[in-house]
């Protein structure tokens, strides 16, 4: 095993109350690509700023190889004296690095290098930011949330870029399908202190159950403990009085251990409010279109949105996707063509700027509206401290002005608000920017469930996944022109429809230039079917596909044990690599089982 070129060990670090570090670790070694995760506010953020010396730990050793680099990527960059991106992103070179990296990287990040930075967007800023700090190809590349305000296209080409680096990451990201891809070993964050997996994301949340599970047991047998001694103080026998006392300091330790136990931070709880059932047609839009001066936004485009579908909107940064969402939700109107809304509407929006929030505003008047202390959730009056428990925000915060809340605090904030009103409409933009995993979670089986409509754009691709019925993507990826297509199912779905149509076209070109190089005759002209081993796959997939099923659903029953991790990491791990594969021959076994079926149907007509 190499040498780490940065080590944090027994890091403490306290900004007044609880620490926020206690005890906490980190350890690169060469070639590491490690994500960090944990829940909003459990340090993150400083723990990365620590290992870039950006932050001085209280207590602890930092070890940092004397020769090796680091680059932290920033939040706010600082562009005091440069007069173009491309300035600001050459200043992060080192005297032998490549200056060419920057004009690459900036190209693949929708930068021309020209720009003003005083003229960016914080979007903008976090791009040239991010060119910066990957240039140098550094010993140590730290990233805290490097996906944030770009589009799919750019976070897919990033993931590549960042598979193939010589430099260590470590990576802090919501983005799960993301940090599945680049991690190779993870780190969480807990209660202050750290844990090491030695495998990628994709493995994290199997892994941290059974950890929570195993504490949870330890804390039940000590509780049994203390029950078991404190019987005997007062039932046993008391001949050697020496034993007593040092059974009785024991039990004291035992106490004091139990009782001084901080078990994991609660999670969200939270329903969407109940309202009125909206019309069964929610929106429909006949042929709109909208134009900029010479640039269509939108061409003719027509959708019937019913009554408890999820649509997720997606393309790149500058496509139209909110100008879309804007007219199909009567925000905006069309140059040409009809929209029209459904009866009995509540809607509700989340906004991706977060513009409705008023920085100077306390969360409780924000919450209520300034009506007083309470709120009404469901036709039930609430103290506002109590909603704000579910959100998990301490009943202290609630005179705190908005200004001093993270942008993952400010997130669950507008979700707590949006929640405790009445909505059969839930309009979601960027929603899952900032929030952490459980929070995430949380969105997700709220989306799935909701009873009313959903709209959505997101860059996030598991999100997508897991919650939208179908997909509105531009006709053309990569220069969208104005055309939009809806598929049928989440982001991956549309991604096999959209390589299918591909496909299709591409056999139909072939097919139109035939007649022209050779003459008909009367095999040309005969009806193309789907040769043997296209039918023989057709009708063997479905039962192929069933055993990998009833294979994964075995391992999964094995692995919900509890005990198999801490009884034999060896067998769990295997179990887990042997899923991973599964799970990969069934999602190519469906994607090729797609596209068979809809080749019948086509030459079915």
């Amino acid at each position: 095993m190499a040498p780490p070129i940065l080590k944090l060990d027994d890091i403490f670090l306290s900004f007044g109350g609880a620490p926020l570090l206690a005890g906490a670790g980190l350890q690169i070694e060469p070639g590491d690509k490690i994500c960090l995760v944990g829940r909003n506010g459990s340090g993150k953020s400083t723990l990365l700023k620590i290992a870039a010396g950006l932050v001085e730990a209280q207590s602890g050793e930092v070890f940092r190889h004397p020769s090796s680099t680091v680059r932290y990527l920033e939040q706010a960059p600082d562009f005091a004296g440069l007069n173009t991106v491309q300035a600001y992103a050459e200043a992060g070179l080192g005297p032998g690095d490549d200056p060419y990296r920057v004009t690459y990287l900036l190209s693949h990040l929708g930068l021309s290098g020209d720009e003003d930075p005083r003229m960016l967007s914080g979007g903008e800023s976090r791009r040239a930011a991010l060119a910066r700090v990957m240039a140098p190809e550094p010993d140590i590349l730290l990233l805290d949330e490097p996906t944030n305000h770009l589009d799919l296209p750019t976070i897919e080409w990033l993931e590549g870029e960042l598979q193939k680096t010589r430099s260590a990451l470590v990576l802090i990201s919501h983005d799960r399908r993301f940090l599945e891809k680049v991690s190779t070993a993870t780190v969480w964050l807990d209660r202050g202190t750290s844990r090491r997996l030695d495998r990628g994301f994709a493995h994290f949340e199997a892994w941290r159950d059974q950890v929570l599970e195993a504490e949870e047991l330890e804390q039940h047998k000590l509780g049994k403990s203390i029950e078991r001694e404190e019987h005997w103080l007062r039932y046993g026998v008391t001949a050697r009085r020496k034993r007593n006392m040092r059974r009785l300091g024991e039990l004291q330790t035992m106490r004091s251990n139990y009782r001084g136990h901080k078990g994991p931070q609660g999670t969200v709880q939270a329903t969407v409010s109940d309202a009125q059932e909206s019309g069964k047609l929610v929106i429909e839009a006949d042929k709109i279109t909208k134009s900029f001066g010479e640039r269509a936004i939108v061409t003719p485009f027509s959708i019937r949105v019913h009554r408890g579908d999820c649509i997720g909107l997606v393309g790149p940064n500058g496509a139209g996707k909110t100008t879309l969402l804007k007219m199909l939700t009567g925000q905006l109107s069309p140059d040409s063509g009809i929209v029209k809304l459904g009866t009995n509407l509540e809607i509700a929006t989340l906004d991706q700027k977060r513009e409705d929030l008023d920085p100077e505003d306390t969360l409780a008047n924000y919450l209520t509206d300034g009506r007083g202390e309470n709120l009404l959730v469901n036709g039930e009056q609430r103290h506002v401290t109590g909603y704000m428990k579910e959100f998990l925000f301490q009943p202290e915060q609630a005179r705190t002005p908005i200004r001093n809340l993270s942008g993952g605090e400010r997130a669950r904030l507008m979700l707590a608000r949006i929640l405790s009103r009445p909505t059969n409409l839930l309009i979601l933009d960027e929603p899952t920017n900032d929030l952490d995993i459980e929070t995430l979670d949380l969105l997700q089986e709220i989306v799935a469930g909701f009873p009313g409509t959903v709209i959505l754009v997101s860059h996030d691709r598991d999100f997508l996944d897991r919650t939208v019925t179908s997909t509105i993507a531009p006709a053309v990826p990569d220069a969208p022109d104005g055309r939009w297509i809806e598929y049928a199912g989440g982001y991956s779905d549309m991604l096999v429809q959209r390589k299918g149509a591909l496909e299709e076209r591409k056999r139909a070109e072939k097919a139109e230039e035939k007649p022209k190089t050779q003459p008909a005759t009367a095999s040309a002209s005969a009806k193309v079917k789907l040769s043997f081993k296209q039918k023989f796959a057709l009708e063997n997939l479905p039962k192929e596909m069933a055993k990998t099923e009833a294979e994964i659903a075995k391992r999964e029953q094995v692995m919900a044990d509890p005990n198999l991790f801490t009884r034999d990491p060896a067998a769990f791990n295997r179990l887990a690599g042997e899923m991973e594969k599964l799970r990969a021959s069934l999602t190519d076994m469906e994607e090729e089982w797609l596209e068979l079926e809809m080749l019948r149907e086509e030459l079915e007509g």
